[in-house]
């Protein structure tokens, strides 16, 4: 797993699951208000979605997810000196919108595991997936906009760019399934809209609430877009090699899926015996009608010749140049030095995480 020192001793310093479990405990709150409002029984598969009730709908206390991103729209309102607080309208409406593309992704990527646990579609079926996954982009909108402000605009402009992109993003992700081979610029592309759109919109949301101009708030959204390239470089690496134990899917899960993640693609660019061996592998397995009941070896020498080719290195690499620039790009934002090392800090924590 890619690791990276830390960007300073002061940000070495911070208590990033402080930091987490504040734009947790701070946007919760809101968001299962929200979540309140959608008729039944959208409220109840919401609630199992987001680890609140189990399948039965007894209350649970599941796994909701790194929360990364309500972190990053609280923490970005410090930015502008103003309260923490003036970020939570950002931070539900950017989790609402994530949590809508995890509920079709999962259906669409036939997932069956998310989190520990059986997915919505696999509980409640697809209907359900897809009506509530609708539900929560329009409440994201609803939480922003009767805000009634010029900066709840603002940030909603921002909001809908950022999920076009997404939505574009996953689109491409599910045409490169179908392909022989992918770019590594194609997939970067894919991963910037996929992952990295999003980020950079919850990087600089809690800041337009707090009144940011647009230079301010692009020059975070472009630390928010590099440190999503991270994060999904990450991403894909726990795809292949991640523990089951901590990442609550399967072994080999992007391999089961035929996914050009960027360890893939860049094997099969790489050139080379164990790329050519690659590469005329999943040209056959494309074609193959019993995809489905590979064994384990099967995956596993496939990951094989992926780290020999290189692919597992490179994208490890690529992890850390994508955090570079992440933090590079707060050197152009006049902050507070401790939101600077929480921005920092953040940024670290996505590139040595194990799930």
């Amino acid at each position: 797993m890619p690791t990276v020192p830390p960007a300073s001793r002061t940000a070495e310093a911070v208590d990033v699951t402080a930091l987490l479990e504040r734009g947790r405990t701070l946007a919760t709150p809101v968001l299962r208000a929200a979540v309140d409002r959608l008729a039944p029984p959208m409220d109840t598969v919401a609630a199992y979605h987001f680890g609140w009730i189990d399948a039965q709908g007894r209350p649970a206390e599941g796994d909701g997810g790194k929360a990364v991103r309500p972190a990053l729209a609280v923490l970005s309102a410090e930015v502008m000196s103003a309260t923490p607080e003036t970020g939570i309208p950002g931070a539900v409406a950017v989790e609402l919108v994530h949590n809508f593309s995890l509920l079709h992704d999962d259906l669409m990527d036939g997932d069956e595991q998310r989190r520990h646990r059986d997915t919505v579609w696999k509980v409640h079926g697809p209907a359900q997936a897809i009506l509530v996954g609708d539900a929560l982009f329009a409440l994201a909108n609803e939480v922003l906009l009767e805000l009634g402000t010029v900066e709840a605009g603002r940030a909603t402009r921002r909001l809908t760019t950022a999920t076009r992109a997404l939505i574009d993003g996953q689109a491409q992700d599910i045409s490169y399934e179908h392909r022989d081979r992918v770019s590594v610029e194609e997939c970067l592309e894919m991963e910037g809209n996929k992952t990295g759109a999003l980020l950079a919109c919850a990087s600089s949301i809690g800041a337009v609430l707090g009144g940011a101009d647009d230079h301010t708030a692009d020059t975070l959204e472009k630390y928010g877009y590099h440190l999503g390239l991270a994060f999904q470089a990450v991403d894909d690496l726990l795809g292949i090699w991640g523990d089951p134990v901590s990442t609550g899917k399967q072994t080999w899960s992007d391999l089961r899926q035929r996914k050009k993640s960027l360890p893939v693609v860049a094997a099969l660019a790489a050139g080379g015996s164990a790329s050519e061996r690659l590469g005329e592998i999943l040209a056959a397995d494309a074609k193959a009608h019993d995809f489905e009941n590979f064994s384990e070896e099967e995956f596993a020498a496939r990951a094989a010749l992926i780290e020999e080719a290189g692919g597992r290195e490179w994208t490890a690499d690529e992890a850390r140049r994508q955090h570079t620039i992440a933090i590079e790009a707060l050197d152009a934002v006049d902050m507070p030095d401790r939101v600077r090392d929480r921005f920092t800090a953040l940024a670290d924590f996505v590139v040595v995480r194990k799930r």
